[in-house]
């Protein structure tokens, strides 16, 4: 039974939007807010949402699965971001529109950590 795509595929291959996510995710971990289009910012967020809880164990196994998807520098960040996020469930990111770009009128949102 075809079920409903959870997400956009960001008119990109399988591959080149893994890479684009984890691109995404690592400077919104080492700069603590990025801007970006409105659709990637929505594509990102349960990504990095996804890291973060798994880094609150903080454990070689979370160090570990971080590292799947992040460089060492942006692991470091994000298990000093995740200590402060102890006591919360959920709903680390939140993202604000802003206005649109210029040159072709796209939908732009900043994505930042709560």
């Amino acid at each position: 039974m075809p079920y409903n795509a959870q997400t956009s595929k960001l008119k990109r291959a399988r591959n080149q939007r893994r890479a684009l996510l984890k691109l995404l995710a690592a400077n919104m971990i080492l700069h603590k807010k990025i801007c970006t289009t409105e659709t990637k910012a929505k594509a990102v967020r349960p990504f990095v949402e996804r890291l973060l809880s798994v880094a609150k164990k903080d454990s070689v196994t979370s160090r570990r699965y971080a590292a799947r998807f992040l460089p060492k520098s942006a692991v470091v960040v994000l298990h000093q971001i995740a200590a402060g996020y102890k006591e919360r469930n959920g709903g680390y990111t939140r993202i604000v529109k802003t206005a649109s770009r210029r040159r072709d009128n796209t939908r732009m949102a900043f994505i930042e950590f709560v």
